[in-house]
């Protein structure tokens, strides 16, 4: 009988998991990652990884599993937060789910997991893993969920072919609903819990105030640029090759304090991400302002009036080499190489047509249409039809 780790997170995903896991005749044993143990910054007096491993022990209890916790908060802090306040530092905007599953889920946990005993580890995650043969080796692919509403490759879009071998997802082909039902019938006290919204983790932390007990506050101001300025209207340069063109199209504004007016205060650029428009509190203007980029060096924060702003469009992106991953290396792409695939740039976002060029210094990803907020240390990640087949890091 094949044995089975599963990362029991003390959720309704984890739990039917586990029980599907089961009734497929594996040797199931549940496993609580505790990430995260600062209680100054969880929202209220509320120890949320508490309240979640004793859910996640009665549900191992109710299916009849054994369960044990393990403590990851030092690994969590070095990968994950550490890399996350350098970042905002930066100026750039880490997604902690995706460097979650990488470096804590299906890294630190799935070596305990194999050490154990595991032949597989399996999660929660709404998406599904397919095997395809090549010339007598097997290649695993990661495929989207069947649930449309809540498929969650993306978050697994920087996982290896060595980690996709050993994983298992045991509801990628039910729907939420249905995933409720089963709990329901089971008794299983997670039935009716809601979703997790904090980070991945840490239990119930809002980014801000997680950001703010951290990094320094530190005054600066905000500047309105109109949508006329002359930078938005330049009429597009004559290009002598595809490379000069996607470097264009990809580029970084670079404002100054003189393309618009100053209409308010902050209380530090790295809080603010592009896009974002809430917490400006700037009142006064015709319509809502938004984020079209920060300047940490210089603590200034660039908006524009209304979503239609065009500062926060862009058609293309660049991800650099050492940021590139593919999850299917048999499908990697060589200099001068070019593929159309389907794009998203964040996780609730929907498939966007998108075309790869592979220069020598990286990969730049060239929408068919325009892109609202495309951010910094955000993953893209690209499909072809319902595959995640690779991913990196906006440079």
């Amino acid at each position: 009988m094949k044995r089975v780790i599963i990362g029991l997170s003390g959720g309704v995903d984890s739990s039917v998991a586990a029980y599907v896991l089961k009734q497929q005749g594996y040797e199931v044993i549940g496993l609580f990652m505790k990430n995260w143990h600062d209680d100054s910054v969880t929202i209220s007096n509320e120890c949320p990884w508490l309240d979640d491993s004793n859910d996640a022990m009665l549900v191992a209890e109710k299916l009849g599993i054994p369960f044990q916790t393990v403590d990851l908060s030092e690994q969590y802090k070095e990968r994950i937060v550490d890399y996350m306040f350098d970042e905002y530092e930066k100026g750039r905007t880490p997604n902690p789910d995706v460097l979650c599953n990488r470096e804590i889920k299906f890294d630190v946990f799935m070596k305990i997991a194999l050490e154990l005993g595991a032949d597989f580890v399996a999660t929660g995650h709404y998406c599904r893993k397919g095997t395809i043969e090549q010339e007598g080796k097997e290649i695993y692919q990661l495929l989207a969920g069947i649930d449309d509403n809540k498929d969650q490759s993306y978050f697994l879009c920087q996982l290896s072919q060595e980690q996709l071998a050993k994983s298992l997802f045991p509801i990628g082909e039910l729907t939420k609903p249905q995933v409720r039902e089963i709990a329901t019938e089971l008794d299983l006290v997670t039935a009716e819990k809601k979703d997790s919204q904090g980070l991945c983790f840490i239990g119930k932390v809002k980014l801000p105030d997680f950001l703010q007990q951290q990094l320094k506050p530190k005054e600066g101001v905000i500047v309105e640029v109109p949508k006329e300025e002359a930078f938005y209207n330049q009429t597009q340069p004559e290009f002598n090759s595809v490379e000069e063109k996607l470097s264009y199209l990809s580029r970084k504004i670079d404002y100054k304090l003189d393309n618009g007016k100053v209409v308010g205060k902050h209380q530090g650029a790295h809080y603010f991400t592009k896009g974002q428009r809430k917490g400006l509190a700037v009142g006064g203007t015709v319509e809502p302002l938004f984020v079209i980029d920060t300047n940490v060096n210089d603590n200034i924060i660039y908006t524009g009036q209304g979503k239609t702003h065009p500062g926060l469009f862009k058609k293309a992106l660049f991800v650099s080499n050492e940021e590139l991953h593919w999850i299917r290396e048999d499908l990697r792409l060589s200099v001068d190489q070019t593929m159309a695939v389907n794009a998203r740039i964040r996780y609730r976002q929907s498939l966007q047509k998108a075309t790869l060029y592979k220069v020598e210094s990286g990969l730049y990803v060239e929408f068919e249409e325009f892109q609202s907020a495309i951010t910094e240390g955000q993953f893209v990640a690209w499909y072809i039809e319902n595959e995640l087949i690779g991913s990196g890091v906006i440079s």
